[in-house]
């Protein structure tokens, strides 16, 4: 009697949790549902709330590519994403590997800086950031694009933390066999990091595709045209074409969901591993 008890409490307590999780989740989608439901509609529809399904169709989204250019947007995003995600993924690898392993004088006050660097907004760094690109001729350029974010201190960290995770042991049984540090990070660290890098790599690609800050400030040139500047072109000072918005935003927003949902489990598995050790 006792274990039945027991049990039908445990499965009232896992049926609740799954009633939770999905009214969770209805919340968070219902809203991109309305978006992607507007998308299919024509102006006239839009306001209305009910659904006509013989006013819906893809029109929008043809009118919305082309005028958007998302094309050449998509290229353009698409090489600074992947650019400042090699960067970061260099950078951060090197320096965490350094953090997490390698005894020298100034190493945690180093750690400290650098998490010191997390609370700094980018927008606070902009006009220096600025000068310097304009001093070197990087304004309107890729390099205005890719080289403010080229090193994060969140990805360094991120790394630092896991490393730490992996045992010493295996690092000594490749030094005994002749690596150096630098065959020892590429071929044994990194491999075993593999969660930890595809986190560093979601978080990095996802938050230079959305973002429209620096486009915004150190390009002006249609041909350097990113996906977040083709989105905001579709808003108008006094009105606005809410059907092509919308169209324009599942758009946009699309190639990041399917990436992040291609790479979530690793993505879990690598923020669950970064708190095991101080």
């Amino acid at each position: 009697m006792e274990q039945a008890s027991i049990g039908r409490r445990a499965c009232f307590w896992r049926w609740l949790v799954l009633g939770i999780l999905l009214v969770g989740a209805g919340v968070i989608l219902w809203p991109l549902a309305i978006v992607f439901l507007n998308s299919l509609k024509s102006p006239i529809l839009i306001t209305s709330l009910t659904t006509n399904e013989r006013g819906l169709s893809f029109a929008n989204y043809q009118a919305a590519w082309r005028q958007g250019k998302f094309l050449l947007a998509f290229l353009n995003s698409t090489i600074v994403a992947a650019m400042v995600t090699a960067l970061q993924i260099f950078t951060s690898a090197l320096a965490g590997y350094a953090l997490a392993r390698l005894k020298f004088r100034g190493r945690q006050s180093i750690l400290l800086l650098v998490l010191a660097t997390l609370v700094i907004p980018f927008q606070l760094l902009v006009i220096p950031i600025f000068l310097v690109l304009k001093w070197g001729h990087l304004i309107n350029t890729y390099g205005a694009l890719v080289l403010p974010t080229a090193a994060n201190g969140f990805g360094i960290f991120l790394l630092r933390q896991y490393f730490q995770t992996i045992p010493v042991e295996l690092e000594e049984a490749a030094a005994l066999d002749g690596a150096n540090r630098l065959q020892i990070l590429w071929q044994v660290m990194l491999p075993l990091a593999r969660p930890a890098l595809t986190t560093l790599f979601l978080f990095t690609f996802i938050g230079e595709w959305n973002d429209l800050f620096k486009p915004l400030v150190f390009t002006t040139r249609p041909e350097l045209q990113t996906v977040q500047l083709a989105l905001a072109a579709f808003q108008e000072q006094f009105t606005n074409d809410w059907s092509l918005l919308m169209a324009a935003v599942v758009i946009s927003t699309a190639p990041v969901v399917v990436l992040f949902l291609l790479g979530q489990r690793q993505f879990i598995q690598g923020i669950a591993a970064t708190g095991v050790k101080n």
